[in-house]
């Protein structure tokens, strides 16, 4: 719980950091659903209103895409690296697929700090 409360002001503060020196900078911050229109000139649309720059910077953000029970059955009993931020209590035991970097560095956070955890890393082909 701790560590999650020091992570969240911790990510809190350097969004904080971010949006002020953009302001600074007088750079507009514009939210919505965008998409690039036809227009000669750089323009985007956001959510039904049209924007003209010289520059224009989208910061698309991401989502992971979690397979359904159907694809993978218990897939839903599952998280992603993002439910791992939001754990208030260490788990017991833990398992982690994958073979990137998060997930490495998170089985080695739960593991560090006692859940007794596992790495799955999957292939799609014997070598």
């Amino acid at each position: 719980r701790t560590i999650k409360e020091k992570r969240d002001a911790y990510v809190q503060r350097l969004n904080d950091i971010y949006e002020n020196n953009v302001k600074k900078a007088h750079i507009d911050i514009i939210r919505g659903y965008g998409k690039f229109t036809v227009d000669p000139e750089p323009t985007i649309e956001v959510d039904g209103k049209k924007y003209t720059a010289p520059h224009i910077l989208i910061a698309t953000g991401g989502r992971p895409a979690v397979p359904s029970d159907s694809e993978i059955p218990g897939a839903s009993l599952g998280m992603t690296s993002d439910g791992f931020f939001d754990l208030e209590e260490l788990p017991r035991r833990s398992v982690i697929v994958g073979a990137g970097y998060i997930a490495v560095e998170i089985v080695g956070i739960l593991s560090t700090l006692g859940s007794k955890s596992s790495l799955l890393i999957r292939h799609d082909k014997v070598v």
